[in-house]
């Protein structure tokens, strides 16, 4: 970008360029910016938000996996792993983290094709936000300045500064962090939009970097460089010399402190980032696709029962055209869902339930449109037919110019939702602003450039048109029933294709529906008429408050009715939300009443798609969900137009016509759907299994799938008006509204469904089970995805239903200080699995702490790991400074007074509270109570209750996930003379390593007598030992040394071929963990008992109590018809 067109001042001393001293910004947004440029060229944004109780920062670095290496796919995923480890100034690996813990505070980062980013976030205080908090002794004003060295923010800049100035990529770390990158791509493996996203990138231009491999595995990563002669270390160190350079990099730091402050942390601890005067990364003249990558046909089979067919185009990158944005115009239309648009025809044909586009710059230089249709089983039959459509759209918008009042609707709905757009979280910010920086903006329109449309200009929407031409395209079409035989599997993650040239009469077809006239192409296909739903009313009435209100009143309170209420008394937006939920107990009797409700609520939304698109685009949402308790209907947004939605989607849910066509689509959906989630993630299905064990009532995917078969229109036509005939309902009214427009919701609702009244008795009552103290459960369940090798262990420990104030203040404190010695032990030194979590889990009534892993070792050694981990806990605690356990303390404490950042998280609070039944508005307040006054002591005696595995009031719960397929069964499929190949270069490369010189062959030769398959690491040890001495001739001292290390060695190289170590549980458990105490677990009181019958162990258990009210209902009561 031109400098000149930034706001740019005389370099003050220091050599710091201001360039611009404010932004444009949202109508309500308090904060205040400065953008600078350091004396090394590193460009910083400077946020100072006064009422912030939370800093962050992050560092958008102008270099991603499209710069890897051709023989190092991953490179640059590699090096944001290992920028963390250490270094000069903080040599500690765990340093950085540990410091943000103690604030309450965590990191992250991610690798995309140009860029890396990188942030962290902690509290803005290093004391208690409490008012009365004995925890704080200090306490300090927000106004008041503290030194550097207690603000937290400080701290953390300090060692984050220090991942750009000097990183140690330490030696010992690397081998895990590499293990780390594979475990991540592992788990994305039986992932569909990973898998279809590398197959494009596979299939494309060999001369565009977008066809790289981005992730990385070990393999390429570790074994493959190595056994080149490659010194991996030396190699990530240069790619970070090569590409991490000042002038590359963009900086975010928000905190409460004053820009001047802000920007003398970022002088003083950034300008030694060092500056290479590098060029900013651009690829002009490369297409993603070249011409023979156009005009292509790819059909490929999905994990999941998925029908999608993907439209790519090759398109110009309009980063520079930030002002006219001319590709907005394009998916505008492309992807509308109202009356005349593609998705709308395609519908009414039975073709399609979905359709999503849009263009991107896939990197400077160059960019993409993407267009996606979800298909029914007749849309995949007619793809041909689905294409042709797409294209007889294309050619009515060719047919006329572009529309000046199509641009100006977009534009003005732009402008009103950048001028009241609201906080987001601070690292989410800081991520966003910082990668924002790297675009060609304006420095004073760094927040509104991305948003507002300033500029119509219809001839590059012309030039944009022009590149959704047959010659300039190639679709996938993805499903399990393909109508051609795949003969390819993708190198990265096997997915199943074909790819081909599309047939010329095919080709002909499209070529002839692009350039079809109106007489031609279906009467259908029109441009939407004027949105109705665009918000005219926008005037807020601001008063002033001196604290807002910590509850909403109860207004109504009938027999049939709760209407609570609250006036947006602090963010000040023309929005609101009405939240309903009709009460009801027949939605959780059976999984057919489950599943007739959810069918009921999928009609409704699609007979109401073409209507409310125009009111989504908007900015005004609806959705209605089903669960035990019955109905949700949410309608927030602009609260101009709110009313007249919320009215239309009662009268369709009272009045739905349900067409048998639209049913047999809605069905197959519903049934695919349900299938499709045993097939997600291990780490993302085993929360079901987790709620459904400990729920009174509950149903899972495979019971509702069973019900659907034999589920006919009929049966849900008779069903839901016995639904709607007797409810009690719960009205939440929030935002920009009135109580007068509350109560008139009220009548509205109750009178167009006109439900009778539902007893109290009858109210569907939450309880859950009763755990006792004293059991071990366990509930192992085996994964559909015969391919997917993690498996998962939910491991639970359950303190009890409805449980007391201080026990819950005991729990969360736990979490807080577990957080990240769990991560450290579990992920990043045992490298168990990418997936690791612990904390606080809270099913309904029940309370209780909860470990996660997905990992490739099975689910009794990750057990025994965690059980290790939680016995050695008891030391750390006993050795604890009380210093750190305050500190522990004031973490958590800011963290439950964390301010609420929009309209959006007071609505989510209130409408939790309410829908629980307990109206516990005040939880946040109280839990600091009891946190303020904890102990060491009373940590270590709930710690040995709850949490010690020898524990006799423990109570605990377990759900394993188990993979089919385990590392022996890929073994079983590989050839064993490529096993013993690739055994015997791996070794000797750990050979070459230690000083001692071997022939891969010659040791490939010796094992051929050995079980390899097997895991014989006897065997092959002898094998070892008998080539080193016979063979390679090495010294008596290091044939000792290597048969020394054997076991270790073997332990962590045989799994990444595919083979199990042939080793005892002990001797796996001591080998192949690295650098934990080699401690005996306690004598365990009785052995986990398998819960074979779901159904048969809830009979057995006790029940807990129904959620209690911590309130009278009176005690919210506004019940006068005054403002």
């Amino acid at each position: 970008m031109a400098e000149q067109r930034l706001y740019s001042h005389a370099q003050p001393a220091g050599g710091v360029v201001r360039l611009a001293d404010q932004l444009e910004k949202p109508l309500l947004d308090d904060r205040q910016y400065r953008v600078v440029k350091l004396s090394n060229e590193l460009e910083v944004l400077l946020i100072h938000d006064p009422a912030t109780d939370k800093a962050s920062a992050a560092m958008d670095v102008n270099v991603g996996s499209f710069s890897d290496a051709d023989d190092l796919p991953g490179m640059a995923h590699a090096v944001e792993h290992l920028l963390f480890m250490g270094t000069e100034k903080y040599p500690g690996e765990n340093d950085y983290n540990q410091y943000l813990t103690k604030y309450g505070g965590y990191s992250n980062a991610f690798t995309a094709a140009t860029s890396t980013n990188y942030y962290f976030e902690l509290s803005a205080s290093a004391t208690s936000n409490s008012p009365s908090s004995s925890a704080n002794v200090s306490k300090e004003s927000l106004a008041v300045s503290v030194p550097k060295n207690k603000a937290p923010l400080y701290g953390a800049l300090d060692r984050f500064a220090q991942f750009f100035v000097k990183p140690l990529f330490l030696e010992d770390t690397l081998d895990r962090e590499l293990k780390a990158v594979d475990s991540e791509n592992k788990k994305n493996l039986q992932a569909d939009n990973w898998r279809f996203n590398q197959l494009d990138k596979s299939l494309a231009s060999k001369k565009h970097p977008f066809h790289k491999f981005s992730t990385g595995n070990y393999k390429v990563l570790h074994d493959d460089p190595i056994e080149r002669g490659v010194k991996i270390r030396e190699a990530f160190i240069n790619f970070y010399e090569q590409h991490y350079s000042a002038n590359r990099m963009k900086l975010c730091i928000l905190g409460r402190e004053s820009l001047d402050q802000l920007q003398a942390w970022a002088e003083e601890l950034f300008t030694d980032v060092p500056n290479q005067a590098l060029p900013q990364l651009r690829w002009d003249g490369l297409s993603v696709y070249d011409e023979n990558d156009v005009c292509t046909q790819v059909f490929a089979k999905p994990v999941m029962d998925k029908k999608l067919i993907d439209l790519h185009f090759t398109y110009p990158d309009e980063e520079e055209m930030w002002e006219s944005k001319p590709s907005r115009y394009l998916s505008h239309l492309i992807g509308h869902e109202g009356p005349g648009s593609i998705l709308a025809h395609l519908k009414a044909k039975g073709w399609a339930n979905g359709l999503n586009a849009g263009a991107s710059t896939v990197c400077p230089g160059s960019g993409v449109m993407m267009v996606q249709i979800q298909l029914t089983e007749d849309g995949l039959k007619q793809y041909k037919e689905v294409v042709k459509v797409f294209f007889n759209y294309v050619a009515m918008l060719k047919e006329e110019p572009p529309h000046r009042w199509i641009f100006e609707e977009s534009s003005k709905l732009q402008d009103v939702n950048f001028m009241f757009q609201e906080k987001s979280r601070a690292s989410s910010t800081t991520s966003w602003m910082s990668g924002v920086m790297q675009k060609p903006l304006p420095r004073d329109r760094l927040l509104s450039g991305q948003f507002v449309l300033t500029k119509f200009e219809p001839e590059s929407i012309k030039r944009g048109l022009a590149h959704l031409s047959p010659d300039n395209f190639r679709f996938i079409l993805i499903s399990r029933e393909l109508p051609v035989d795949t003969d390819s599997k993708e190198e990265w993650y096997g997915t199943e294709y074909k790819y081909e040239k599309i047939p010329a009469d095919f080709l002909k077809e499209i070529t002839k529906a692009a350039k079809a006239s109106a007489n031609e192409r279906p009467p259908e296909l029109h441009l939407p008429a004027k949105n109705e739903f665009v918000p005219q009313r926008l005037d807020v009435e601001k008063r002033e408050v001196v604290e807002p209100a910590l509850t909403p009143k109860l207004i109504r309170n009938t027999d049939n009715v709760r209407t609570w209420f609250k006036k947006d008394d602090q963010f000040w937006v023309p929005r609101a939300t009405v939240q309903v939920c009709f009460r009801t107990p027949l939605l959780s009797t059976t999984p057919l009443t489950a599943v007739m409700g959810q069918m009921y609520g999928k009609l409704v939304e699609d007979s109401l798609q073409e209507y409310a698109y125009d009111a989504e685009i908007a900015g005004l949402d609806y959705s209605i969900s089903m669960h035990n308790q019955g109905i949700d209907v949410s309608v927030s947004g602009y609260n101009d137009k709110l009313p007249v939605l919320l009215e239309k989607v009662l009268l369709r849910m009272r009045d739905l016509e349900i067409k048998q066509d639209r049913f047999d689509i809605t069905k197959e959906w519903v049934t695919r759907s349900m299938k499709d989630l045993e097939y997600q993630d291990p780490f993302r299905q085993i929360s079901t299994y987790s709620r459904w064990l400990v729920n009174e009532k509950a149903w899972i995917a495979e019971q509702i799938v069973e019900e659907l078969p034999a589920l006919t229109a009929d049966d849900v036509r008779a069903f839901f008006p016995q639904v709607l005939k007797q409810m009690h309902v719960e009205l939440l009214v929030h935002g920009n509204l009135y109580k007068e427009d509350a109560l008139r919701i009220t009548d509205m609702v109750m009178h167009t469904l006109k439900p009778r009244r539902l007893p109290p008795s009858q109210w569907p009552v939450k309880r859950a089970i009763e755990v006792p103290q004293g059991s071990d459960f366990t509930y192992p369940r085996t994964l559909k995805d015969p391919k997917n090798i993690n498996h998962c262990i939910d491991y639970s420990l359950h303190l009890g239903n409805n449980i007391e104030r201080s026990l819950r203040a005991k729990l969360l404190l736990f979490a807080q200080m577990t957080s990240e010695p769990c991560f450290d032990q579990l992920r990043t030194k045992e490298q168990l699995g990418y997936v690791v979590s612990s904390g606080a889990a809270i099913y309904g009534t029940l309370y209780s702490y909860r470990v996660l892993i997905q990992s490739e070792k099975d689910c009794e050694y990750l057990t025994g790991r965690i059980e290790n981990w939680l016995v050695g806990y008891e030391q750390a605690l006993l050795d604890m400074p009380d210093s750190e356990f305050e500190e522990h303390k004031i973490g958590l404490i800011n963290k439950r007074l964390e301010k609420l950042k929009n309209l959006g998280q007071e609505t989510a609070r209130f409408w939790h509270h309410v829908v629980s039944e307990q109206f516990d508005f005040e939880l946040a307040y109280r839990d600091v109570e009891h946190i303020e006054v904890l102990t060491k002591k009373d940590m270590l005696n709930f710690y040995k209750a709850y949490m010690h595995p020898s524990s006799q009031t423990r109570a605990k719960t377990a759900v394993h996930l188990k993979a089919q397929s385990s590392v022996r069964e890929i073994a079983k499929k590989t050839d064993p003379k490529e096993q013993r190949e690739k055994l015997a270069a791996t070794l000797t490369n750990i050979l070459g390593q230690l000083g001692v010189q071997a022939e891969p062959t010659k040791l490939a030769a010796r094992l051929e007598k050995v079980d390899v398959a097997a895991g014989d690491t006897q065997g092959i040890l002898n094998a070892l030992g008998e080539y080193l001495k016979e063979g390679a001739g090495a010294a008596t001292e290091q044939v000792q040394q290597v048969m020394g290390q054997g076991q270790t060695v073997l332990a962590q190289v045989l799994p990444l071929l595919g083979i199990s170590p042939n080793a005892s549980a002990k001797g796996e458990r001591e080998n192949d963990v690295a650098k934990t105490d080699r401690e005996v677990l306690p004598e365990r009181q009785s052995q986990s008992v398998m819960i074979e019958d779901v159904k048969a162990w809830k009979a057995s258990m006790p029940l807990s109590a129904g959620a209690k009210a911590v309130k009278p209902l009176s005690n919210f009561e506004d019940l006068e018809s005054k403002l």
